[in-house]
């Protein structure tokens, strides 16, 4: 076990405690009580670190007993029983974890999308209830200075972007001084939308008239190519926690990805503190 790991489950520690309603509740209670919220989900962003299964992750980490002594662990659960937590806690505290872990923002964000491959055991749930979908469909909210992701969207429709982006902005819009997106985003209640509230949008227009090429020359270069940071990450991310989703059900992967995005933030508090 490196120094770094360990900083990285203390680091983890601290963030899953903040979005819990019982943070001071022991890890792992005596007696043979249950484990603890922030304990499940401690666990499950190292088994995406990890990049290993329930089973393997759990073998992994029982020989790690400095790792078990910052999460305050005596013994850990089953793979079984970690795996039914992933499906028991909610999806508003895998948002809440990915929001905490995203520590670094200075509202100046860019969106973009990418594809996930749904790997080979959601393959065979969708050969066996008749659902085609090969890819998940991926929306990053990033901030372009600090590189945290601050807001994933996950979806196995073909829905446009300009229908997402506004979505996405609208949870976010509190935190966000301007917004960069490629042409894909480009629709006018989108810009009314953002400015209404408070963001300045830096959303390249499709050329249909000369008048929005005069829009597109006096937009900030400097910020709007900050745009391409999305990309960065999402390339990141596919290299260093992989490139595909595991899942059994669409609902479970779209946590998946919350996840892979909350881990990536903890990756680099630790080594861009």
């Amino acid at each position: 076990m490196t120094s770094e790991f360990r900083l990285f489950t203390r680091v983890t520690v601290a963030k899953a405690k903040s979005v819990v309603a019982n943070p001071d509740e022991p890890a792992d209670p005596e007696g043979g009580g249950g484990f603890a919220e922030w304990a499940m989900l401690t666990l499950h962003a190292l088994r995406i670190e990890l990049g290993k299964s329930y089973r393997a992750a759990v073998d992994l980490l029982s020989e790690m007993p400095g790792v078990l002594e910052e999460i305050g662990l005596t013994r850990l659960p089953h793979y079984t029983v970690l795996r039914t937590w992933f499906a028991r806690i909610p999806t508003t505290t895998w948002r809440a974890f990915l929001g905490a872990s995203a520590e670094k923002r200075t509202g100046h964000a860019a969106i973009d999308s990418t594809g996930f491959d749904r790997d080979q055991p959601s393959r065979h749930y969708a050969n066996r209830t008749n659902y085609r979908v090969r890819a998940l469909k991926v929306t990053a909210l990033v901030d372009v200075e600090t590189l945290y992701i601050t807001d994933i969207h996950s979806t196995t429709s073909k829905k446009h972007d300009a229908k997402i982006g506004p979505q996405v902005a609208r949870r976010n819009a509190g935190d966000l001084r301007s917004l960069a997106a490629d042409r894909g985003y480009d629709a006018k209640t989108f810009r009314d939308e953002l400015r209404e509230n408070g963001i300045r949008p830096l959303i390249k227009h499709r050329i249909m008239n000369p008048l929005d090429h005069a829009h597109n020359a006096r937009m900030d270069g400097d910020r709007y190519h900050q745009r391409s940071m999305s990309e960065t990450v999402f390339s990141s991310i596919k290299r260093t926690l992989g490139a595909a989703v595991r899942a059994r059900s669409w609902w479970l992967e779209f946590r998946e990805m919350l996840l892979k995005a909350t881990v990536y933030n903890l990756r680099r508090s630790v080594r861009y503190p």
